[in-house]
């Protein structure tokens, strides 16, 4: 998918949002002690919710709750501590914004009663490998579905878009296999999920548009990345400005979906990065044939 084609990408609850035609932010909420950029900056109910909705003033159209972090090398939370983290966040915001709420886990269990709590959508950073049930429980809810691709605990092929292909084909296929529709899903391909190198990096920013293959939305999830590090020299609470450049790069290889910390930056990158490609498809339109 590139361009401006839209696609209607539908969620939970009864809810939808276009995809394409506009950028769509999805704010980093981390309900987490030790998440690599903002461990312990929202750990309690009042401090999540009052960032989410400062997310959603500044222009995200999701938030994006996670009460574990991803970071390399982190402690693996309990399912029960997961869930006390998360569920009254999500109570506290469902019917306080507009935008659409979105749990961060690899856990069934936790994505069911997330879903139950108000969630519209679950972000899966496993890519549905750890928990095939959150399939069946998107299938059944029909809550949206992030997929992202993941290297880790594999080997992975040496080509990283023949990479992404095989796993998420895989990952698809136990989504078919559960009967979740196509229009339910977004892919992620993991920037920095067992990409170990900038330079690996680097090249699926730079072939990004061969994702479109999948003909599926897809999420672009630079922020604060240890590649934009070596990119820039700067530190992970430093990397806004590189993490808005990214996003405005994926934005004209196809990217639809943007799952940032920092979301009024990136706003504004990527309302340049709209308004040029609106342009191009204006100039496009009149060009004689």
């Amino acid at each position: 998918m590139t361009g401006l084609e839209g696609s209607i990408w539908r969620v939970g609850h009864g809810r939808e949002i276009e995809l394409g035609r506009r950028s769509a932010i999805m704010a980093i909420i981390n309900v987490t002690p030790d998440s690599f950029s903002d461990g312990g900056r929202f750990e309690t109910v009042d401090a999540a919710v009052e960032h989410a909705l400062q997310a959603v003033s500044d222009g995200a159209a999701i938030v994006d709750i996670g009460g574990e972090s991803t970071r390399p090398g982190a402690t693996s939370v309990s399912p029960s501590e997961e869930q006390a983290r998360v569920l009254p966040v999500i109570e506290a915001l469902r019917g306080r914004a507009e935008a659409l709420i979105s749990i961060d886990t690899y856990r069934a269990e936790t994505a069911r009663l997330a879903v139950g709590a108000g969630a519209h959508i679950v972000n899966d950073v496993s890519g549905l490998r750890k928990d095939a049930g959150i399939a069946d429980l998107a299938a059944a809810t029909g809550a949206g579905l992030c997929i992202m691709h993941t290297g880790r605990d594999r080997v992975k092929l040496v080509d990283v878009i023949a990479d992404q292909v095989h796993f998420l084909e895989g990952s698809l296929a136990i989504a078919a296999a559960s009967g979740v529709n196509s229009d339910r899903i977004v892919l992620d391909p993991g920037f920095g999920f067992a990409k170990e190198t900038a330079e690996e990096n680097l090249e699926l920013m730079a072939r990004f548009s061969e994702l479109s293959r999948f003909g599926l939305p897809l999420l672009a999830g630079t922020s604060r990345k240890r590649f934009l590090g070596a990119v820039t020299g700067r530190e992970a609470q430093e990397r806004d400005a590189a993490t808005a450049a990214s996003s405005a790069l994926l934005r004209l290889q196809g990217a639809a979906v943007f799952r940032v910390h920092n979301v009024a930056i990136n706003r504004d990158a990527l309302a340049v990065a709209d308004a040029m490609l609106n342009a191009r498809q204006e100039f496009e339109r009149k060009r004689p044939t």
